[in-house]
């Protein structure tokens, strides 16, 4: 949060504090939480900070947001994640707040702190790659711990995102359609060029923006950004697309079509009988037949219908929900929808207790892990290197505390697998459950939509009606 300039230096910081502070967004202050400062009074101290150290200008403050897989945490655990990275990222050493936000689909946390120490006056400082060497290990860790979901940090850079937000974020650029687009195009570049500058001119000319640096990218009308050739295949980095134009031709294609050989093969095929639809089911598939009247159009113009082609997926969806469901009614909706409520209810509690168990042995779980840092000193040590004498004195007062607890370090690495696993399960049928409750609870939403349009509707012809009757 930066300097607003000299009328009122910290504007963004108060406004920060009261955004995430919000009554609505945390159960009226209850998932509310600060260190070194009081949440209610929390601005005046770290303003109070900066006059006492002199640094009341520049950085002012900053804003960590931990995300959250959808369905996969309850605000309570959400809030105990957060407490405990606050604690180990900023120590002793700052004034923070730290929230949870249950109001969207995605339960998320903020974290707001100073800029400076109240302990040395010394300003927080941000360095390109934190992220990555400080920030996500400590929450990774956390959510290792809880049996949460990870993104995973390669070579120090965010190359490698988390794989659910890659859906998401490719979901929401349509790249469902791009990627067979440019690829069909690229392939037929690759075939009518005679050279590399030929290939970009190809493009060019079917309305691709090409971009030429450590790797190829390109961008077709419609797409917000460049997409990488190499990342949709082995075969559309730069050097192979060298390759490619040098040696396919028609001729290639005919060779290899040449080498195929035909062949009579036998097909059975069993005939089901066509289910018949009820009107609920019959009103979402003429949704869909409706949206699938588009005419077709040149493969490399399918961007401009993204929108629609989405809006047919989830309407895919819900229509499948209807027949998985055998749903012919709305009363028929409701009871599913209330039966589903009350599974979710079950998959929650039973990962609830599946995780309370775990936690009665955290503490042989902990002595495992120590011992398991140690096991490199300790075989050091047993080859006679007597520098790591604490080490050992430690590994083999650990070992001792942990039989005495009737486990061996094997025994306990199996224990903490098989509630890891039990959990991870527990987790994937929640998910699945409560991926199907919104499901149904969508459809629900549009039948009730739709039903108090048309109750307006009728409202108002009605109220017409009666303004045109004569006076008697």
């Amino acid at each position: 949060m930066k300097d607003s300039g000299n009328s009122f230096h910290a504007r963004h910081l108060k406004r920060a504090l009261d955004y995430v502070m919000n009554p609505e967004k945390t159960q009226r202050g209850r998932l509310v939480g600060a260190v070194n400062c009081q949440a209610d009074m929390a601005f005046e101290q770290m303003m109070d900070t900066k006059k006492q150290f002199g640094k009341t200008d520049k950085r002012q403050g900053y804003h960590i947001i931990l995300s959250f897989k959808e369905d996969e945490v309850e605000p309570d655990r959400a809030f105990e994640i957060t407490q405990k990275f606050v604690a180990e990222y900023l120590g002793d050493a700052y004034e923070a707040v730290f929230v949870v936000h249950d109001n969207t689909d995605h339960v998320h946390s903020h974290i707001v702190f100073n800029s400076v120490s109240f302990v040395d006056g010394k300003k927080y400082r941000y360095e390109k790659g934190d992220w990555a060497k400080y920030i996500q290990p400590i929450t990774n860790k956390l959510c290792q711990e809880y049996g949460l979901s990870i993104i995973d940090v390669e070579d120090g850079s965010k190359e490698k995102q988390h794989e659910n937000y890659k859906d998401w974020s490719e979901y929401r650029e349509g790249s469902f359609v791009w990627a067979d687009m440019i690829k069909r195009d690229l392939d037929a570049c690759i075939l009518q060029a005679n050279d590399f500058r030929g290939f970009l001119e190809l493009l060019s000319e079917k309305g691709y923006e090409v971009k030429q640096g450590k790797y190829l990218a390109v961008r077709p009308q419609g797409m917000t950004r460049f997409r990488r050739c190499k990342t949709l295949g082995e075969n559309y980095s730069q050097e192979a697309i060298v390759e490619r134009i040098a040696k396919e031709d028609l001729s290639f294609y005919q060779s290899q079509n040449e080498e195929k050989q035909a062949a009579i093969v036998k097909c059975y095929v069993k005939r089901y009988r066509r289910a018949k639809m009820s009107g609920l089911q019959k009103r979402y598939y003429a949704k869909l037949y409706r949206i699938g009247k588009l005419k077709k159009k040149p493969y490399s113009q399918v961007w401009k219908y993204k929108d629609d082609i989405r809006k047919m997926h989830k309407l895919q969806e819900q229509y499948l929900f209807l027949v998985r469901h055998k749903i012919e009614s709305a009363e028929e909706l409701v009871s599913v929808l209330d039966n589903l409520t009350d599974k979710k209810k079950e998959a929650s509690k039973e990962k609830s207790k599946t995780y309370k168990a775990k936690e009665r042995f955290k503490d042989i779980f902990d002595k495992a892990e120590q011992i398991r840092g140690l096991d490199d000193a300790e075989s050091c040590y047993q080859s006679g290197d007597t520098f790591f004498e604490d080490e050992h004195n430690a590994w083999e007062r650990l070992n001792t505390e942990l039989l005495a607890q009737g486990y061996s370090v094997e025994e306990v690495e199996s224990l903490r697998k098989k509630y890891e696993s039990k959990y991870a399960q527990d987790c994937k049928a929640e998910r699945a459950v409560s991926k199907e409750l919104n499901l149904g609870r969508s459809i629900w939403k549009e039948l009730t939509v739709s039903a108090s349009a048309e109750e307006k509707q009728y409202d108002k012809e009605t109220i017409r009606d009666r303004k045109e009757q004569p006076v008697r």
